[in-house]
This record gives C-alpha cells, structure tokens and sequence, in this order.
C-alpha cells in the first residue's frame, strides 16, 4: 500500500475515534442529566421549586410570630433559672393587678402598695414573694412604663430589689422627690377648705413620698405653719 494511502486512512480513523468520543461524552452528559432530572423531581414538581416555596412560607411564618403578642413572654431583663419556683400566673391574678402607665401625675409609690395587696391576696401556696413579684410585675405595666422595662438591659433585673430600683430611679426621679420635699414642708391650707380635707390632701402628699426623711414633730409642724387664720383656733383643739 502505498504510503499516501496509509496516511489518508490513519486521518480517517482518528477523526473517526474524535466523534465517536464526544458522542459518547454528550451520551453520558445526558444520561447524568436525566438521572439528576428523576432525583429532583417528586410528584412532578421539582424540589428546588419546592424548597424555594417552603422558604417563603417560612419566612412568612417568621414575620407573623415576631409581630404577634406572646402573653407569656416575659422581659429579658430578669431571666428565671431552673432552680426558681416554676408556676404559672393565673388569669384571675392577672386581671386584678393593678395598672401603672408612666404618666406624670401616676403615684409610682402607691402602684407598688396596690402591687403588694393583690400579690399576697392571689399568691399561690408554696411560692416564694420575690419570684411572684417579678413575674407579674410587667402585667401590672402599660404603654410607656412597659416600654421602658422592656427595653431594659438583658439580665440586669436580678432580684425584686433591683426591680423596685430600676422602676423608682425611672418613674420617681431625684427632681421629683425635690418637688414633693418642698411641697411637704411649705403646704399651706387653701381657701375654703376645711380643716378636714386639709389634713386629708396633707396625708396623701406624705404618703406619695414614703421616703421624706422628715420627723414626725417636722411634719406636725408643717402641717400647722399651713393653717389659715380661719382655723388657728381649731387646730388647738386638735393637736391639745
């Protein structure tokens, strides 16, 4: 044979050879893709297409719970460790709490005596005082007063002490105690007011401030420096 011929035919074989493997090749392409194409797909639908509508879903779902209320949900500034009473708060407790909203002429003082009334009335046998007080103090809180304790710092209510600090230093401020201090010892009787409703507005304003630091003979004597002349006479019958 001559060499001419031989060269021509070994041309043919190998551009032969060429086709037949990248036949091959694209054979073995498609079956790979027809087996990924039957592994990924379930009753039809693929599941890329599901897991991208599960996603959504869940997302969705994420958005609802975070905006929905959660009536158990508790601040994180006091946390509760397994070792605490584990207890429930009733509904009827609930309710009867009474409620302090932050305003200006609320009386922080006297929401933590009604407090203490209606948790010792309502609380459960066997439950320690200060982890019932933390508990159902943020039910007694609303609008701004329960804003403000629940952006509190995480885990910086560690007792009821600490609670009742952080919600005096808030609600009954230094300018506050200055203003009712001054209120207490230069009060003074106003016109056409009896001597009862005198003594009556006196005690409110001194139970507003459990913490005046004044003596007893300092307020008996601000509460007669007030008098009216009216009823200078009557308060020596009074206070003989």
């Amino acid at each position: 044979m001559p060499h001419s011929s031989r060269t021509s035919e070994l041309q043919f074989n190998l551009e032969i050879e060429k086709i037949a493997h990248r036949l091959r090749k694209e054979t073995k392409q498609k079956r790979i893709r027809a087996a990924l194409d039957v592994n990924l797909t379930v009753g039809g639908e693929s599941i890329f297409e599901e897991t991208e509508t599960e996603m959504a879903t869940n997302n969705r779902r994420s958005i609802k719970e975070l905006n929905a209320p959660n009536s158990d949900q508790q601040p994180l500034c006091s946390t509760f460790t397994d070792t605490e009473d584990n207890f429930e708060l009733k509904s009827g407790l609930i309710h009867l709490l009474p409620s302090f909203h932050g305003l200006a002429g609320e009386d922080p003082h006297k929401h933590l005596k009604e407090f203490h009334v209606v948790c010792a009335g309502m609380k459960p046998h066997g439950i320690i005082d200060e982890h019932l007080y933390l508990r159902a103090f943020s039910f007694s809180l609303k609008d701004k007063a329960k804003d403000w304790l629940y952006y509190l710092p995480s885990g910086s209510i560690e007792t009821w002490v600490d609670m009742k600090q952080q919600y005096l230093q808030r609600f009954f401020p230094a300018s506050r105690v200055a203003y009712l201090r001054k209120e207490i010892y230069g009060i003074r009787q106003s016109n056409g007011e009896s001597l009862y409703e005198y003594w009556e507005r006196f005690k409110v304003l001194v139970a507003s401030y459990p913490h005046h630091q004044f003596t007893e003979s300092l307020l008996i004597q601000y509460f007669h420096e007030g008098f009216s002349r009216m009823d200078r006479c009557s308060r020596r019958r009074i206070f003989d």
